[in-house]
């Protein structure tokens, strides 16, 4: 058997000791595996017709030595994209299918699954492991539903996918955050200021809700609840106040947003309709300084949390997602994610992230009026509290 192997979507610790597994497991069966490069863009820009060209750009080769030592790195060798090929803008199409593919009646976007399915024939790939958020992993359960077998892996540091219960990246995000958050109360409480810390969390406030947790932050912003800003900047002096070192932390997800108003986003949608957000952090810090005189300190960890090797747990979930996957393949499975569920490694069914969305338990987990994480109880509930 021969398996292609990609990631998709933003890139988190943990990719590479996936990746290796599925190599290696692969390789223990005497299946090869290919790389494909930047996601479901490799396979898209593939042409069949200028075979050496387009190996060189869009595929790796991927055996035990060239993977040897990639799961001590962050990030992913073989490169990432948000390419959906489900939905390609006509302008937006490789220059060798312009002219080739078309719309739909009445649709502005293409689908250029015949095409991806042609690339897979030609490259004799036999199944298809994808590594990815909602983007990715939906793209695979349509292509899947042409009859193509593949298996789905979960990743995206704000652990917001529907159907598992951890998704790999989270952890290691997490473990960042709450070292950044830690440092910087030196410099806030030096300068007796208020620290406003932006995490990355478009939809899902969970990585700033249990980074908040863990690093006892005086007050945390989650993407689930728009916030009063007088109430918080009453709140965060008050904090500052009772602090003998006069200096207080506020957390805040860069999808969260004042009552009554919209997200901060800034520049143009990309291709797909993804808006660009942050900016939130440095807005809730001038608003407090105006609010009540107290000087700020705003710091974006954005790309920060995902940056690096992975932690422990991001490796231990990684490598067994991707030893799993390609256990699926050899017992026949396909059209499967992997996934955590009640603490048990299991599988559902890949189309499973579209039935559904995975935020914040607020009421479990959230004081809406404090903003402050507040377990409501401990016991039953999953490691990561949702």
């Amino acid at each position: 058997m021969r398996i292609g192997i990609l990631t998709g979507g933003g890139d988190v610790p943990g990719l590479n000791a996936c990746i290796k597994a599925v190599v290696r497991r692969a390789a223990d069966l005497g299946w090869d595996t290919i790389g494909i490069r930047r996601g479901w863009a490799g396979l898209l820009e593939y042409n069949p017709a200028d075979d050496k060209v387009s190996a060189e750009h869009c595929l790796m080769t991927l055996d035990r030595p060239a993977v040897r030592t990639v799961d001590n790195k962050g990030g992913t060798i073989l490169h990432t994209s948000r390419t959906h090929p489900g939905l390609i803008k006509p302008e937006n199409l490789p220059a060798h299918l312009k002219g080739k593919l078309h719309a739909a009646a009445g649709e502005k976007t293409i689908d250029c699954t015949p095409h991806i399915l042609k690339v897979l024939a030609h490259l004799k790939i036999d199944a298809l492991i994808a590594l990815g958020g909602d983007g990715t992993l939906n793209y695979g359960a349509q292509l899947h539903r042409t009859g193509f077998p593949f298996i789905a892996i979960p990743k995206t540091m704000d652990n917001d996918i529907f159907g598992t219960d951890y998704c790999i990246g989270f952890s290691t995000a997490v473990s960042r955050s709450v070292d950044y958050v830690t440092a910087l109360r030196t410099t806030t409480g030096s300068h007796e200021r208020i620290a406003v810390i932006e995490l990355f969390g478009r939809q899902s406030g969970e990585t700033a809700l249990v980074t908040g947790y863990l690093a006892d932050a005086d007050r945390v912003l989650i993407a689930e609840v728009p916030f009063d800003m007088e109430r918080v900047a009453q709140l965060i002096a008050k904090d500052r106040a009772d602090n003998p070192a006069h200096y207080a932390m506020l957390i805040v997800s860069e999808g969260a947003r004042m009552e009554g108003g919209d997200e901060m986003v800034h520049g143009a949608a990309d291709a797909y309709g993804r808006k660009r957000f942050g900016g939130i952090g440095e807005t809730v810090g001038q608003e407090i300084q105006r609010l009540t005189g107290i000087g700020y300190i705003a710091q974006s960890l954005a790309y920060l949390m995902r940056s690096g090797a992975p932690d422990s747990l991001d490796r231990m979930v990684a490598t067994s997602y991707g030893n799993m996957a390609v256990q699926l393949l050899a017992q026949g499975k396909s059209g499967l994610m992997t996934a955590i569920r009640d603490g048990n490694y299991t599988t559902v069914p890949a189309d499973t992230p579209a039935q559904g969305k995975k935020r914040v338990d607020v009421g479990a987990l959230y004081d809406t009026a404090s903003y402050r994480p507040r377990i409501a109880t401990i016991e039953g509930m999953p490691m990561f509290l949702y």
